[in-house]
């Protein structure tokens, strides 16, 4: 396997891209030890705070600060799994720090022939695979710049986000009438 790159490495991608970052989502858990507590928090009803988050949001209103678009499709089932769900009540504050997140259906997914893995694209240039292992814990992006795989991962962004919906519309359409 190529190597890894994690940690400190993995963040300076969201400061070196110059134009745009794309992310796909596929997966219905993310194992991330920061998350962990917040996480058991939330599955309990209690409010799981932000601080765990406030890293990831700074960095976020910095880079978009700069003028950089930073988006996201989220692949959601219906209903969402306890995780998905956990991502949903931060979204807002994803949104607010400056990222455009949206969501498209499982079956739609399937339908676009999207692939079954998690991507960064960084400015159409570049592609950051997602690793995971045991326990849906986070290793690392493997990376590629070869022109033929950042085009395909380019088409798959593209038809994700032309069919994606909103956070907005997605909470308008999932939320059940008072």
């Amino acid at each position: 396997m190529p190597d890894l790159v994690s940690g400190e490495a993995f963040l300076r991608l969201f400061e070196d891209f110059a134009h745009s970052a794309f992310r796909l989502e596929v997966r219905t858990s993310y194992g991330i030890p920061d998350e962990d507590e917040p996480y058991r928090r939330f599955l309990a009803g209690e409010d799981p705070g932000l601080d765990w988050f406030a890293p990831w949001l700074d960095l976020m209103r910095a880079e978009t600060r700069k003028g950089k678009r930073i988006e996201r499709v989220r692949v959601i089932d219906t209903p969402p799994s306890d995780y998905l769900r956990f991502e949903l009540w931060g979204t807002p504050h994803n949104l607010a720090a400056g990222e455009d997140i949206r969501y498209l259906g499982r079956d739609q997914a399937k339908e676009l022939d999207l692939p079954d893995y998690d991507f960064w694209v960084f400015d159409s240039r570049a592609v950051a695979r997602l690793q995971f292992g045991e326990h849906d814990r986070f290793l690392g992006v493997v990376l590629s710049d070869e022109p033929a795989d950042v085009l395909r991962h380019v088409q798959w962004r593209e038809a994700a986000w032309h069919h994606a919906i909103t956070f907005e519309d997605y909470e308008r359409e999932n939320t059940p009438p008072r």
